[in-house]
């Protein structure tokens, strides 16, 4: 056997490996990664490559700390391309330090201080008719509705996020990865 070709069984190894440990915990794949219900948010977002934007926001707005904390949260996660969708420089200008509240509000808005599964808010919509308004630890209000099996969300200024990822568990919540980043009003 060449190395290549044991290079490439090792890798292919590792990634099957990490399926199975993903399907085990019954926890999908985020960003190629598998994502541990007996880690925090924190641990389990830095390694999934489609969510490095949001953790170096996480690191800038100083909220390590706080969603590796014991929660419970429910962390809707923007993906890198969601972030992308911001008018350019948005992303550079609320990493500036000058610009800290800011990003904590915008990150803030994004999280709910309860360990909400996709059954239940999908629960809660049926229960208020077919919108349920979902309090934010950040302030904002965002309209929770659904069509199917996916869930929107709709921020204050009228843009909507749909879930692409629901229910990765977490150790303090869990987080539902979404395709929009989600802005409180003006």
């Amino acid at each position: 056997m060449t190395k290549t070709t044991l290079l490439g069984t090792i890798a292919a190894f590792g990634l099957a490996a990490t399926a199975a440990i993903a399907a085990e915990n019954d926890n999908p794949m985020v960003g190629g990664a598998a994502m541990f219900a007996d880690r925090t948010i924190v641990e389990n977002a830095v390694n999934s490559a489609d969510h490095t934007t949001l953790v170096a926001a996480v690191q800038a707005a100083d909220l390590v700390e706080t969603l590796s904390g014991p929660g419970p949260f429910t962390v809707f996660a923007p993906t890198n391309a969601a972030f992308d969708m911001l008018a350019g420089g948005t992303v550079d200008d609320l990493l500036k330090p000058e610009n800290k509240a800011a990003l904590q509000k915008v990150l803030t808005c994004h999280v709910v201080a309860a360990d909400a599964m996709s059954m239940a808010i999908m629960g809660m919509i049926d229960d208020d008719g077919g919108t349920h308004p979902v309090e934010t630890v950040g302030g904002c209000t965002l309209q929770a509705s659904y069509d199917g099996d996916t869930i929107m969300l709709e921020d204050e200024r009228g843009r909507t996020a749909k879930v692409t990822i629901a229910d990765v568990d977490q150790s303090n919540g869990v987080i539902h990865v979404i395709d929009t980043v989600l802005l409180p009003a003006m």
